[in-house]
């Protein structure tokens, strides 16, 4: 008698990791959760809309000579402080959506008994489990993609967006990013972890990551000085156990092409308080969170094949 490996993608897999990604969009399309994002993000939308419209009325100088360096840095210094507060927020609307839609598809259906009968023969844990991983990362990454594109919209309407295309495609990866990384999170947490459990503790680990970069904003504002060395190793180790802020932080500085900006701008926490610019991640850091991520998908599997249900 011949077996089917189990961990090869044949034909009949395929179609079922096919069936069970198209069941997760529809099942988060029916989901309450997804409706109330769409409209907290209406919401936030309309916010954000007077908001930059009241930084493209107040910041601009019009005694600046057009085409000047000084015109130029006037509309760098607008754009970036429209988009740093648009993506202050669009950051926590992004992560709670990758949340909170994988938070409890294991422990959820396990205790439903809808696991057994969805998990039949040939399509084995392992396809069910990348399946359901690549349905909700692939609508979460969908939805930042639509609300990056709204946020540069909005600001370019009402002032301008700084950068330039390739430093605009850097930081939407990267904003993204956060996705792919909180849904592995989640979904390994759902295998040991009741729903409600899993909630809680991702809500805690992500606001620890939060934490984190305000440290080491308020370190490199001179404050605490005494301390500054322990809240800024404090401050790494909470990026370290939580990467989504750091890649944020990261984001926004690819976005600014920061590096080329600071001579002549001023996007320092001294300036902007916690809007500000600090502790910016290293390359060698994007290869941890990289790294941080496969392996969380790695027992996520690993613990879903061994789970019993």
């Amino acid at each position: 008698m011949v077996y089917a490996d189990p961990f090869r993608f044949g034909p009949e897999r395929g179609t079922g990791m096919s069936t069970i990604i198209i069941m997760t969009w529809k099942e988060m399309l029916r989901k309450r959760v997804m409706l109330l994002t769409l409209i907290m993000t209406l919401i936030f939308l309309l916010a954000f809309w007077f908001v930059a419209r009241t930084i493209g009325m107040e910041f601009g100088n019009p005694n600046l000579d057009p085409g000047s360096m000084e015109q130029l840095i006037d509309h760098y210094m607008q754009g970036a402080i429209t988009l740093i507060l648009g993506f202050f927020f669009a950051s926590f609307v992004v992560a709670f959506l990758a949340i909170f839609s994988s938070v409890s598809v294991i422990a959820g259906e396990a205790e439903q008994g809808v696991l057994q009968a969805l998990i039949p023969r040939p399509l084995t844990r392992k396809h069910f489990y990348l399946g359901r991983w690549i349905g909700y990362v692939s609508l979460g990454v969908g939805y930042a993609f639509l609300l990056f594109l709204t946020i540069l919209g909005v600001t370019e309407y009402h002032s301008s967006v700084p950068g330039s295309w390739v430093s605009l495609a850097k930081a939407f990866l990267l904003f993204a990013s956060v996705v792919p990384l909180l849904v592995s999170i989640a979904m390994l947490g759902s295998c040991y972890m009741s729903a409600m459990g899993n909630g809680v503790f991702m809500t805690m680990l992500f606001g620890a990551g939060w934490l984190g970069g305000m440290l080491n904003k308020i370190t490199s504002m001179g404050m605490f000085v005494q301390s500054e060395e322990t809240l800024h190793m404090i401050g790494g180790l909470m990026d370290m156990a939580m990467p989504a802020d750091a890649l944020q932080r990261r984001m926004l500085a690819e976005m600014f092409s920061l590096q080329e900006m600071q001579p002549f701008t001023d996007l320092a926490p001294e300036s902007l308080g916690p809007f500000g610019f600090a502790g910016m991640p290293s390359n060698a850091f994007l290869l941890y969170a990289l790294g941080y991520l496969l392996l969380v998908l790695f027992l996520g599997v690993r613990a879903f094949r061994k789970k019993d249900l």
